[in-house]
């Protein structure tokens, strides 16, 4: 795999024979909607597959992955135009063995995911993923739990196709569709609500063939630090070995680190108790903050050293975003607010506003500005946008092997960014369940 940035005047036949590969091949690898409209800085991802097959009428694709010794979802990862489904048709070129992974040891990758996610970016992001965490399970005051909109149940069977393991994710969501600390400082603090709701969780895991749960309590503070612990102790007894415990963790550089988003996650506690820790690296650019790369590697690393310091290495996953966020400028604390956006809204926007990426090579991450002229030059704002491309995604995918990480975790898969996925399967074996 290479990745290249678009130079000025550069098409993508230009870019094809310099490579020497189909133009196609660059088309449907990168999912160019408007193959004839680059953009200056953008990042396409060029493969070099080691076997491909050219269909022939009546061919299979269960056929085609046993003639060759190969899986259906490794099918799927190389060819991500087939939409994690099996219908080939005569003439279609598959990539069936890509290149080597540059990395030998397998990972692990979780993906979160809303229920009214789109079936088809789902089904095919499922194929690179170990793990899919449905977002979320919320409590009621008596320790009740309240199902995710839309139907779990649908997700759990769609996620099990693919050897994937769904997780059933726990927040602090209440009825009134809001994150209440009150709630989980009630739940911490009396042990006998905390082994009601341990217990419908159970029922849950059990009745809707859950692989395991994700739980993701935040803003706990100091105070509910060691009540913490004891209720993912008590959840983790009474999983008894038969279900998965997953724990995310703020982005802590130290234990003693004030503030409490912080104060209440005890990493070497936790460590020691969860079968997986998602250490929740991104958001230093985020909605109301000022203007920065949503993981800036320099402080991905800060946290992941400490957290390899008091957990298991073989037990954390590192967060990796999958969207970006454009803000007006100049940046007034309190007041601007970023908007959210896809990695390819990123790209299309730098496209529409004719703005060059450009990329920071200390914080390993894409961005541009652009003017927004809603009348005439007099009423023009100024925009940054800060956003992932391939490049960014391979720097923190790497760590991966740098810590000896179990793997990563992606917050979230309700899009499709295919340089993300190109970009880890080049890199690694992915763990399935198969």
């Amino acid at each position: 795999m290479i990745i290249h940035t678009v130079k000025p005047g550069q098409t993508v036949t230009m870019i094809a024979r310099e490579y020497g590969v189909p133009v196609s091949r660059i088309i449907t690898d990168n999912f160019l909607e408007d193959p004839g409209r680059l953009t200056v800085g953008e990042d396409l991802v060029i493969s070099f597959p080691s076997v491909t097959y050219n269909v022939q009428g009546g061919d299979t694709l269960s056929e085609i992955a046993d003639k060759y010794g190969v899986t259906i979802n490794s099918l799927y990862r190389n060819n991500p135009t087939l939409n994690g489904l099996p219908a080939v048709f005569p003439g279609q070129i598959l990539t069936v063995v890509g290149e080597e992974p540059v990395f030998q040891t397998p990972v692990s990758i979780n993906g979160y995911v809303y229920p009214f996610v789109d079936r088809t970016i789902l089904r095919r992001t499922l194929p690179y993923l170990t793990y899919l965490s449905i977002f979320t399970y919320g409590i009621r005051n008596d320790g009740s739990l309240i199902s995710p909109s839309g139907s779990d149940e649908e997700l759990v069977g769609i996620t099990g196709e693919y050897g994937t393991v769904p997780l059933l994710m726990l927040t602090s969501l209440t009825d009134e569709g809001k994150f209440s600390n009150e709630l989980v400082s009630r739940i911490l603090n009396d042990t006998e609500l905390g082994d009601i709701v341990i217990e419908n969780i159970v029922e849950i895991l059990e009745s809707r063939s859950y692989g395991g749960i994700d739980v993701d309590f935040e803003y706990i503070g100091a105070e509910g630090k060691s009540s913490y612990v004891d209720f993912l102790r008590r959840l983790s007894e009474r999983l008894d070995g038969r279900f998965l415990l997953f724990v995310s963790l703020a982005p802590k550089v130290s234990p003693d680190q004030p503030g409490i988003l912080y104060e209440g996650h005890d990493y070497e506690a936790i460590g020691k108790i969860a079968d997986r820790t998602l250490v929740m690296t991104y958001e230093w650019g985020y909605t109301f903050g000022p203007p920065n790369a949503v993981s800036p590697k320099p402080e991905v690393k800060r946290v992941l050293d400490y957290a390899v310091s008091a957990i298991s290495n073989d037990k954390i996953l590192s967060g990796i975003p999958n969207y970006g966020y454009d803000w007006p400028l100049p940046y007034e604390r309190g007041i601007t607010k970023a908007e959210t956006l896809t990695n390819s809204e990123a790209v299309k926007l730098a496209s529409d506003k004719r703005a060059e990426i450009l990329y920071d090579e200390v914080k390993e991450a894409p961005f541009y500005n652009y003017y927004d002229r809603p009348t005439s030059f007099d009423d023009a704002v100024e925009h940054v946008v800060w956003f992932e491309n391939a490049r960014s995604c391979d720097a923190l995918l790497r760590l991966i092997p740098e810590y000896g990480l179990s793997g990563a975790g992606i917050w979230n898969v309700m899009n499709y960014f295919p340089a993300l996925w190109l970009t880890a399967n080049s890199l690694f074996n992915i763990q399935k369940k198969e």
